[in-house]
């Protein structure tokens, strides 16, 4: 039996992430474009073959142009030689209820590295229209420094502008694709 693809649905999903800015607050940022495809052997997820998540970087968006400048400039992901970020996922293990880990290669720049989400399935639905949709919330952390994402600057007091360490948080819908 072939496997199930699904696909996301771009209306109903976001994919955000939060970084420490002088070290006393977070700022929020988003990927305007994205996609994710799974292949999965049934439509309960209870096993998952393959999950690709890709990100346009320049679709990213911190409701700040300058900073969004800057972070597509050579100091951070260099969006003139990467434009793309992207998440790979291997191993999908049931940790207890609804809950899961997804583990695969996260790419960002020219820097290739293990990461393990967390994975909240929120089950499946048949929607008004018919197709058949699953829901998940995706959670995670990652170094920044790890993949390259090095710049900094530190203030007067010897306080550093940006963290290190990067908060993800995904909400996503996916819709069961027919053959």
């Amino acid at each position: 039996m072939a496997p199930t693809k699904w696909v996301v649905d771009p209306i109903h999903s976001e994919v955000q992430f939060r970084v420490k800015h002088l070290m006393i607050t977070s700022v929020s940022g988003y990927f305007r474009n994205f996609n994710i495809v799974a292949f999965t052997p049934d439509e309960d997820f209870s096993e998952v073959e393959e999950v690709v998540f890709t990100a346009d970087v320049n679709s990213i968006s911190t409701n700040n142009v300058q900073r969004d400048t800057h972070l597509k400039s050579p100091d951070f992901f260099d969006v003139e030689k990467h434009n793309e970020i992207r998440f790979v996922a291997d191993r999908y293990q049931h940790v207890n209820g609804s809950r899961y880990k997804l583990h695969g290669e996260l790419s960002i720049r020219d820097v290739s590295k293990p990461v393990t989400v967390d994975v909240e399935f929120g089950g499946t639905v048949v929607d008004p229209y018919g197709q058949t949709k699953a829901g998940f919330t995706v959670s995670g952390k990652i170094s920044r420094k790890e993949f390259g994402l090095t710049w900094n600057a530190v203030t007067e007091a010897g306080s550093v502008v940006v963290g290190d360490e990067i908060r993800l948080h995904a909400e996503v819908q996916l819709v069961k694709q027919t053959v």
